[in-house]
């Protein structure tokens, strides 16, 4: 598959031109003209860089990549080193930020569900970012707080920062990666019973406490990982295209 191609068919598919975002969407470094292996990651990390060339990758594919609105438009330091790691053995970047949240099946938020068994049955009405949906069939019919924290801890290998009562019973619950703590209010009109994001704020435990609605941090990387484990396993069964995820790991 030409980088071209890929390209294309990619921002077709996430709708890269939807979105009002705070970096760039799709191809941010070019490499290689074909295609035919694939790393990908949370972020374009100088360790995730290495590790693509040890490899022999002609891509890499991630969430996290460069050139962010209030970055200094200068290529110096640390982006240079990386920049050159991946010039110089023509390796191509390619980084979707809100695109990938999105995706109805694909993206972050989606695959997230996925693996924790959560059954998606809409959006919020006012941001489209946040899912919302219930406990699945793999839950007791009685779940409550405490129990679900255990769940997310087994499944993420990460133990959540949790706000709320133990035995609070989860039936109903909203859901955003990364940090997504400012959305909170948007939840708490979903009339759901849990929130769960990557990140917390502050004022997010006082405004827990206040409105009953459970709260539930469980890592920006760790809520993060598995978008771009689903867009590179599409790309490897309908291309063809070897595909391999690498976890840098972040206690984030």
């Amino acid at each position: 598959m030409t980088r071209l191609e890929l390209s294309e068919y990619l921002d077709q598919l996430l709708l890269v031109d939807y979105f009002k975002d705070f970096c760039p969407n799709g191809l941010q470094v070019q490499g290689k003209k074909h295609i035919q292996l694939i790393v990908s990651g949370v972020t374009a990390s100088r360790a995730l860089i290495e590790k693509a060339i040890r490899m022999h990758a002609d891509a890499i594919l991630v969430h996290h990549g460069w050139f962010w609105k209030n970055d200094e438009p200068v290529i110096t330091g640390q982006l240079h080193d990386r920049l050159k790691l991946l010039m110089d053995h023509e390796i191509n970047l390619f980084a979707y930020h809100l695109p990938l949240d999105a995706h109805p099946t694909l993206g972050n938020n989606a695959s997230l569900a996925n693996e924790l068994g959560f059954k998606t049955l809409g959006k919020a009405p006012h941001q489209e970012l946040i899912f919302w949906g219930e406990l699945g069939g793999g839950y007791a019919k009685a779940v409550n707080l405490g129990q679900l924290s255990l769940k997310i801890e087994g499944v993420l290998k990460r133990k959540p920062l949790v706000i709320g009562k133990s035995n609070q019973k989860i039936k109903r619950i909203a859901w955003c990666t990364g940090a997504a703590q400012g959305y909170f209010k948007e939840a708490v009109k979903l009339g759901v019973d849990a929130y769960l994001s990557g990140e917390i704020s502050e004022q997010t435990t006082h405004l827990a406490h206040e409105s009953g609605l459970a709260y539930i941090a469980a890592g920006h990387h760790a809520t993060e990982r598995y978008g771009v484990q689903s867009l590179g396993k599409h790309l490897q069964e309908h291309f063809g295209i070897i595909h391999h995820f690498i976890d840098i790991d972040n206690p984030v």
